[in-house]
């Protein structure tokens, strides 16, 4: 009996090999694979934040709009298919363990193996190149100079959402370390689309900028309209406005505001190229997007409870101006790796009168819950309640074990590793 390959399979040895950026070996695995990547139009997206949600909006709009669109995002939460998107819809896995084989076929060639991100993304090239896609939104999977999705010269739009501080012991000690490396996704006259970023970063910006000459927008966030009707069912919803466009945008939080403007100017460039993206492509597409494990709202035994990765200290500010907006004390249930910065973390999420529950990521190297815990203490002693737990839905039954009857705010973040841990779990 024939033992078929699975995705874990076939990826799992590759693990060993870590982080390790540079191009040389994904250039080298392209060229084997008859380079992909140069029949595949390209909008890519770099950034700290914002960089998912930016390549679910246009990835919905594009498809809204009739064109063949890719998408390829990371880390997945449950499966790594939802990496990889044609049209909307998650790669099949037959398709996925097919173009696997490919590409590790000739990795195994390779004088030095590639890593395992290097892998998924040589297989979402040569999926796209396959598909003959119109247009491929390709997120950088750290930093961006030297990532393995940085092998294109004339991408359409380059972009970054955000810059703050992450990442730091790879792409450097700075902020301006790290916008140099995240800059390293822009290429010379092509158009650049740059969200709002700190003076720090403006300025290493700047200076690439006009060393490539990029013609280049700056965003501004997207105003709030309101609610408004939308959709055949007659239910209400948000809508805003960026330039010219108004639309309605469901993913909740302020930041929003922010991407969702990202995606509406990066529109505009395609336009002025002649693609053609009606107005009602736009909103259609921006009312079906969909970006899991982000300000979600879920539930768990029927107790509602809201989903946020904020794992590092900017998603963690904007979740707590999420929170701020509904006005209630705040249970949460964490864990977290223990390379993030911890301490400003919780300096960003912890009020008084909280409560905290602290947990590991499973198959991760994680933070130490009891560790946590003290430091979570220091950082807001008026915490009501401090606990730590050896499994997460050990935590969220004892929430609600606890105290039944009362209506709380729980929300349960700090790694997306986690959050994939609890929808394969729940």
């Amino acid at each position: 009996m024939t033992n078929h390959p699975t995705i874990d399979s076939l990826l799992e040895p590759f693990q060993r090999f870590g982080v390790n950026l540079g191009l040389a070996r994904i250039k080298k695995l392209l060229v084997d694979l008859d380079n992909p990547q140069n029949k595949v139009p390209i909008i890519h997206v770099a950034g700290t934040n914002g960089k998912g949600s930016v390549c679910a909006y246009l990835s919905a709009i594009m498809t809204e709009a009739g064109y063949r669109v890719g998408r390829y995002t990371s880390p997945h939460l449950v499966d790594w298919t939802e990496r990889i998107y044609l049209n909307e819809q998650p790669i099949e896995q037959s398709l996925l363990i097919d173009v696997l084989q490919l590409v590790i076929a000739k990795a195994s060639l390779a004088e030095e193996t590639p890593t395992q991100f290097e892998i998924i993304t040589a297989a979402a090239w040569l999926y796209f190149a396959q598909s003959q896609v119109d247009l491929a939104v390709m997120e950088v999977g750290l930093g961006g100079r030297l990532d393995a999705t940085n092998v294109c010269d004339r991408p359409i739009i380059s972009v970054i959402t955000s810059i703050s501080r992450e990442h730091w012991q790879r792409l450097g000690p700075t902020l301006a370390d790290i916008t140099r490396e995240k800059a390293g996704v822009l290429k010379a006259n092509c158009p650049a689309v740059i969200g709002q970023l700190p003076t720090e970063a403006i300025t290493v910006i700047e200076q690439k900028i006009e060393e490539l000459n990029c013609p280049t927008v700056w965003i501004d966030a997207a105003t709030e309209l309101g609610a408004r009707e939308q959709g055949e069912q007659g239910s209400r919803g948000r809508w805003v406005k960026y330039g010219e466009v108004e639309y309605p945008l469901p993913l909740p939080g302020d930041i929003q505001l922010h991407n969702s403007a990202i995606a509406i100017a990066s529109c505009k460039i395609l336009q002025e190229k002649g693609w053609d993206i009606p107005l009602a492509a736009i909103q259609q597409g921006m009312a079906k997007t969909q970006w899991p494990g982000r300000l979600q709202w879920t539930s768990y035994r029927d107790h509602p409870l809201l989903i946020d990765g904020a794992h590092n200290p900017a998603a963690a500010i904007a979740l707590r101006n999420y929170l701020d907006t509904l006005n209630k004390p705040v249970i949460f249930i964490m864990g977290m790796l223990s390379t993030k910065d911890h301490q400003d973390i919780f300096e960003a999420l912890l009020r008084p009168q909280d409560q905290l529950h602290l947990v590991p990521v499973p198959g991760h190297s994680s933070a130490e819950p009891e560790k946590l815990a003290v430091l979570a203490q220091q950082v807001c002693p008026q915490l009501i309640q401090c606990q730590t737990y050896g499994d997460l839905f050990l935590a969220l039954d004892n929430i609600w074990h606890q105290q039944p009857d009362l209506e709380k705010l729980a929300v349960f973040c700090g790694s997306l590793y986690l959050i994939g841990y609890f929808f394969a779990k729940k």
